[in-house]
C-alpha cells in the first residue's frame, strides 16, 4: 500500500530537513513531492506534471528516464554496484577517465573522483596546496597558502570551498572558520562604484587581476575562477578576453589554475568544457553536475601530469595525495557517465544548446523593457534574469519581498519548476531539451515574473 500525499506532506515537516531552503516558510507553502519522472517533466505525488526548468538543479542533461543511461545503470548492477578504488580499481572508473581525458582541454590527463562539486573544488584546493610543497620542499624558503578567488564566487559548502567562496549570505556565518584568501574584483559592471562607467570598471577589473597576481605570485597556491559565468552568483557573465588573460597571467607567474565547470561544464555554455571558448587550458578542472547527466553523484578533478608527478615518490616519503571518499569512482555512477557523453555525441546536444541559446535569446526580448528587469543575462543555455526595484538605478528589492520566489511559486501555478537566486530569476534547460519545451519554458517565465510584479 502506498503513502498518502498528506502523510508524506505530514513525514516531510517532520522529518526532513532540505538544503538552501528556509524551512520556516517551507513547511507552510507545501511545495511539490515528487515522485516520478517523464522526459523532461517531473510528476508529484497528486499526478501533476511539472517543466523540469532548472535540470534538477542544474545537472540533468538528457532529461529523465533515459532509455541509454537507465540500461547502462541496470547492466552494471548486474557485474557490480560498488567497490573501492582506494589500492583496487573498476572497470567503468577506468574507461571514464580515458573517455574525459580524451575530451577535456589539452594537457589534462588523470582524474581524480569524488562525489559533489564542492568535493572536485575541495580536492583541486588540497592537490595544488600539497603540489607548491612536494614541488620545492620549502627550499626557496616561500609558503605558498593562498589562493585568489573572484568576488561574488561560489564554489561550493565545504570549509575550503566557503573560504574561495564570496557570498556573504551563504557564507556569513562560517566566516572565522576559514582560510585567508586574495579576492579579485569580479568583471561584472551592472552594479558600478561609485566614480565609474561600466566600460571604466571593466578596465578596473581586468588592471585589478593583474595586480593582485603579481603582487601574490609567491604566495599564491592558485587560482580558481568558474569560467565564463559565475553561477550561483547570479549568473554573472565575464567579458570576452577575461579567462584568457586570468591564465595567461598566471602561467606567466607559476600559479596553478583551477577551472571550476562544476556549473558550466557538459555543454551549457554551447561548449563541452567552458574553457574551450578561450582555448584556455587550466592545470586543475573540476568538474560534477552533468557527469552522469543528472543521474547520481559522481564528481571528477582533472590534473596535469606536472602536477600529479609532485605525488609520485616511495611511499615512506610521505607524498601521497590523502584524500578520498567511501564512494569515490562508484560503478553505478561511471557506467551513467559514460552513456551520458555517448548520448552527448549521437544526439548532437550541444547543437541543440546552441540553437536553443538563440531561441532563448529571442522569446526573451518580451522582458527587456520591463521596469522591474534590471538585465537580463545569458551564456548558451544559462540565463539570470534580474528583478530590480528601479531599472535606472538597479536598487534591489527589499529582501524580505522574496520576489524572487513569488515568481517560483506563480510559474509553479503554470507547470513549471524554477528557483531563483535572490531576486535573480535562473532558467536552465537541460541541454537537450527540445525547443518547443524551452519556449514553454520561457513563456511561463515571463508570465510570472508579470504576475508577481504586477502589483508593484
Amino acid at each position: 500500500m502506498s503513502t498518502s500525499s498528506a502523510t508524506l506532506r505530514e513525514w516531510d515537516n517532520q522529518f526532513v530537513w532540505h538544503p538552501f531552503t528556509p524551512m520556516l516558510a517551507y513547511r507552510d507553502e507545501g511545495a511539490p513531492i515528487i515522485e516520478s519522472a517523464d522526459g523532461f517533466f517531473l510528476i508529484d505525488v497528486e499526478g501533476r506534471r511539472y517543466l523540469d526548468g532548472i535540470s534538477s538543479l542544474w545537472c540533468n542533461v538528457h532529461g529523465h528516464r533515459v532509455p541509454e543511461i537507465d540500461r547502462a545503470i541496470r547492466e552494471q548492477l548486474d557485474r557490480v554496484s560498488h567497490t573501492t578504488l582506494l589500492g583496487l580499481s573498476s572497470v567503468p572508473s577506468i574507461e571514464l577517465a580515458r573517455a574525459l581525458v580524451a575530451r577535456a582541454p589539452r594537457g589534462l590527463t588523470k582524474v581524480f573522483y569524488s562525489d559533489s562539486g564542492a568535493t572536485s573544488v575541495e580536492v583541486a584546493l588540497k592537490i595544488a596546496y600539497q603540489y607548491h610543497t612536494q614541488k620545492t620542499g620549502g627550499a626557496d624558503g616561500t609558503r605558498r597558502d593562498r589562493f585568489l578567488c573572484l568576488g561574488s564566487a561560489y564554489h561550493g559548502d565545504t570549509l575550503g570551498t566557503v573560504s574561495v567562496g564570496n557570498i556573504a549570505q551563504f557564507h556569513a556565518a562560517y566566516r572565522d572558520l576559514l582560510f585567508q584568501t586574495v579576492m579579485v574584483p569580479a568583471p561584472v559592471a551592472f552594479r558600478t562604484p561609485a566614480g565609474y562607467t561600466p566600460a571604466a570598471y571593466l578596465e578596473h577589473c581586468f588592471a585589478e587581476l593583474e595586480r593582485l597576481i603579481v603582487e601574490n605570485r609567491d604566495r599564491a597556491a592558485g587560482f580558481i575562477i568558474e569560467p565564463l559565468v559565475q553561477g550561483a552568483a547570479g549568473m554573472l557573465v565575464h567579458p570576452p578576453g577575461y579567462l584568457a588573460r586570468v591564465r595567461a597571467l598566471t602561467r606567466e607567474h607559476g600559479i596553478p589554475l583551477i577551472a571550476d565547470e562544476v556549473a558550466v561544464g557538459f555543454g551549457r555554455t554551447g561548449t563541452l568544457f567552458a574553457c574551450e571558448q578561450e582555448n584556455v587550458s587550466p592545470d586543475l578542472l573540476c568538474t560534477a553536475k552533468g557527469l552522469t547527466g543528472g543521474y547520481l553523484p559522481l564528481a571528477a578533478t582533472l590534473a596535469t601530469d606536472e602536477i600529479y608527478n609532485a605525488f609520485l615518490a616511495a611511499p615512506h616519503e610521505g607524498k601521497t595525495f590523502f584524500h578520498g571518499h567511501t564512494y569515490t569512482g562508484n560503478a553505478l555512477a561511471c557506467a551513467a557517465a559514460l552513456a551520458s557523453l555517448q548520448l552527448l555525441d549521437d544526439n548532437r546536444v550541444l547543437d541543440n544548446v546552441r540553437a536553443n541559446a538563440q531561441r532563448i535569446a529571442e522569446r526573451l526580448t518580451a522582458i527587456q523593457t520591463s521596469p522591474f528587469v534590471g538585465e537580463i543575462r545569458q551564456k548558451g543555455t544559462m540565463v539570470g534574469i534580474e528583478l530590480v526595484r528601479d531599472r535606472k538605478t538597479a536598487e534591489p528589492f527589499p529582501a524580505a519581498l522574496r520576489l524572487g520566489h513569488q515568481v517560483t511559486l506563480a510559474a509553479r501555478m503554470r507547470g513549471v519548476i524554477i528557483r531563483p537566486l535572490g531576486d535573480v530569476i535562473v532558467l536552465m534547460p537541460a541541454p537537450a531539451m527540445p525547443g518547443e519545451l524551452v519556449d514553454r519554458l520561457c513563456d511561463v517565465a515571463i508570465k510570472a515574473i508579470e504576475e508577481a510584479t504586477a502589483a508593484l
